[in-house]
């Protein structure tokens, strides 16, 4: 504020004069200074480019290649006109340069001095006296820094995209009792529209007339259809898959639950602040130890050689080598068992996880509906024969619990009959007939509409697998209730035996699934899982992370759908189903399982604490190298170049370490 009030005093001074031409000037020095302003912006477009062109991997190269020139040469009798370590100087250099300036102007409080800053006063004085290599070598040390890093935690953003693109693009509007198609952004509150089987619901609605079942994984992450009828509630971005419905529109634009799914995932990904390196967390303080020992060193010996091997030996080279290193091959490592890890800070992450979250469908379960019971309430109708006449009537349905049915039969080469008057009534069942039989496929409220009557004990079957997290299916022959078939999602062999290494890590478990209670306390209790929170939608998920985290935990998630991608972002490590999860929850989180063997977890949290540890045993070696290094140089048993040469051997010896 108080420099504008500068800037424009000198016009309201010259306006209180009455001058035309002072006018005319201020108007004039307010033009030149945009004109400035933008040749600034274009100044430092040009530097950032140049300095991208430096710090990358060719060029490194180069330097890399004079750099050894400028020992070896000498060495051999060949002396050029010029060092090659100039060139060393020049192409690694001016990034550090750039780097170290640019943090001292835009960065906040203490972070304004920097690993950056120690390399590029070691690399001035190393210049000042002479000693090009020693100056070529600590900034080339630091740009191999600079590269391994960038390799580990360069993160693709596609995500957010392919989440947006799910967004629809347009609705069927009725108006006057005509349709129209228009784009979805002219959708307003209010609007009546229509959704035909296999459309995309276009905004948040309830349904005014019609009966269906709707695909709304992509919210829920729920492994079946939910059966919709007039007064229900449809989300954006779910798919109607069977029934035409009319729905008032209720949610529109950014309001709709497609949109706030989006802004989740880019508030999570906001918020998400980047780790900092090691190497500059220590320089706030190393800087200034640095410094003051060099002093003391020229000042009491009355040698300023001693004084900058002091500075070339303090830079914290092995320091920045030190975590990339062992990061990248900690990736490595993973990578030979299926687990692809994308950042640095993923990993060092997981090692501090003190509880995970799952998801269920395709997490813990394979997601895959399939027959579990086969039950026959006719004494003179086995189970073979009930699936048969099940599986015939099936036969022409749409619905995914009529096509595992189908699936199921012919998996166990049962011959399937040819129906005839097949009918679909939707969210409710079908009806058929087959083999001399009338059948009907249902729930409850189905076979009662259709004359059907179900005992006591039927019903009490029903309950019973419902409890179990099943769907069933109710089979009607003739108008009698013949029996009942079973379908549930199907648990992951080794979802139990990696709860229970986890808990012997003394790491906590929960489920944060968008199933109903009851399916989800049943799979819970199949894996030894004891925190169970259900019914989830998107941001439930996000909620229920933020609340762990707020009680102290550092959470990692685990899912595989669209629907978790707000959950993976906002938790300290996302991992994600990556054969079977979607395109956006892989994008969105930190790991991907590429197996969806979820066996591997344990093995990343060990792998993780493992690298954790080679970090800070790498970093306590190096300070101990330069600790003895620092002396030596003191006591001068070490120049600039030798020092370097030292200090180099402690980088390489954090390498192997790694």
């Amino acid at each position: 504020m108080f420099r504008k009030i500068c800037f424009l005093f000198p016009y309201f001074f010259l306006d209180t004069i009455s001058s035309k031409q002072n006018k005319v000037f201020c108007f004039e020095y307010m033009i030149q200074k945009k004109a400035c302003s933008v040749k600034k912006k274009e100044v430092s477009e040009m530097l950032k480019r140049i300095n991208d062109f430096l710090a990358g991997l060719p060029m490194t190269i180069i330097g890399g290649v004079l750099l050894v020139f400028s020992f070896v040469l000498p060495r051999v009798g060949v002396n050029l006109p010029v060092d090659p370590a100039w060139g060393t100087v020049v192409i690694s250099g001016i990034p550090l340069l750039y780097l170290a300036v640019w943090r001292i102007i835009y960065n906040p409080g203490i972070s304004k001095i920097s690993s950056a800053l120690l390399i590029t006063i070691a690399m001035f004085a190393a210049i000042a006296i002479g000693d090009l290599f020693a100056a070529g070598e600590v900034a080339f040390i630091m740009a191999i820094g600079a590269l391994l890093e960038d390799a580990t935690t360069n993160r693709a953003k596609k995500g957010l995209k392919k989440l947006i693109s799910l967004a629809p693009t347009q609705g069927r509007r009725i108006r006057s009792g005509k349709e129209e198609l228009i784009p979805a952004e002219k959708i307003v509150k209010g609007d009546m529209l229509r959704i035909l089987p296999g459309e995309t619901v276009p905004v948040d609605g309830v349904i005014v007339s019609g009966e269906t079942s709707v695909d709304q994984s992509i919210m829920t992450g729920e492994s079946l259809p939910v059966d919709k009828a007039a007064g229900d509630t449809v989300f954006c971005g779910t798919i109607n898959r069977f029934g035409a419905i009319d729905i008032h529109a209720t949610k529109v634009g950014e309001d709709s639950s497609l949109q706030k799914l989006i802004r989740m995932v880019q508030e999570a990904e906001d918020k998400k602040a980047p780790m900092a390196r090691i190497a500059d967390r220590v320089a706030s303080w190393l800087v200034p130890v640095a410094m003051l020992v060099a002093a003391i060193a020229g000042i009491a010996t009355q040698n300023i050689v001693r004084a900058v091997t002091v500075l070339v030996v303090f830079c914290p080279c092995a320091l920045v080598l030190a975590t990339p290193t062992a990061i990248m091959a900690a990736i490595g490592q993973a990578t030979k068992h299926g687990v692809i890890i994308k950042s640095c800070e993923a990993l060092e992450k997981m090692g501090k996880v003190d509880t995970i979250a799952f998801d269920k469908t395709g997490t813990l379960t394979y997601g895959k509906l399939e027959v579990s019971d086969v039950l026959s309430f006719a004494p003179d109708l086995d189970e073979e024969k009930l699936l048969y006449l099940a599986a015939s009537a099936e036969a022409k349905s749409e619905h995914p619990l009529g096509k595992a049915i189908v699936a199921y039969a012919k998996k166990r080469d049962l011959p399937l009959s040819e129906s005839a008057a097949f009918r679909m009534t939707s969210g409710k069942g079908i009806s058929a007939e087959a083999d001399g039989y009338r059948l009907l496929c249902g729930n409850e409220k189905y076979l009662h509409e259709c004359g059907v009557s179900v005992t006591a004990n039927t019903a009490a079957t029903s309950e019973k697998l419902r409890l179990q997290g099943k769907a069933s299916i109710l089979v009607a022959a003739n108008s009698q209730c013949v029996g009942v078939i079973a379908l549930s999602d199907v648990l992951r062999p080794e979802a139990a035996a990696m709860v229970q290494k986890l808990t012997a890590m003394q790491t906590n478990t929960v489920l944060l699934t968008g199933d109903n209670q009851k399916t989800a306390d049943y799979f819970a209790a199949q894996v030894g899982i004891r925190e169970v929170y259900a019914d989830l939608l998107p941001e439930d998920k996000v909620g229920g992370i933020a609340a762990l985290q707020q009680r102290g935990r550092n959470v990692c998630m685990i899912g595989d759908g669209v629907n978790d991608a707000p959950a993976l972002k906002t938790a300290s490590v996302g991992v994600a189903m990556g054969s079977m999860g979607s395109d956006i929850a892989v994008e969105a989180a930190d790991i991907a399982l590429m197996s969806d063997d979820i066996s591997k977890i344990p093995y990343l949290k060990r792998l993780s604490g493992a690298t954790v540890k080679t970090i800070k045993l790498s970093i306590t070696l190096s300070m101990c190298i330069n600790l003895l290094a620092v002396t030596l140089s003191v006591l001068g048993l070490l120049n600039p170049t030798t020092g370097a040469l030292v200090h180099n051997a402690g980088s390489c010896f954090v390498v192997l370490i790694a």
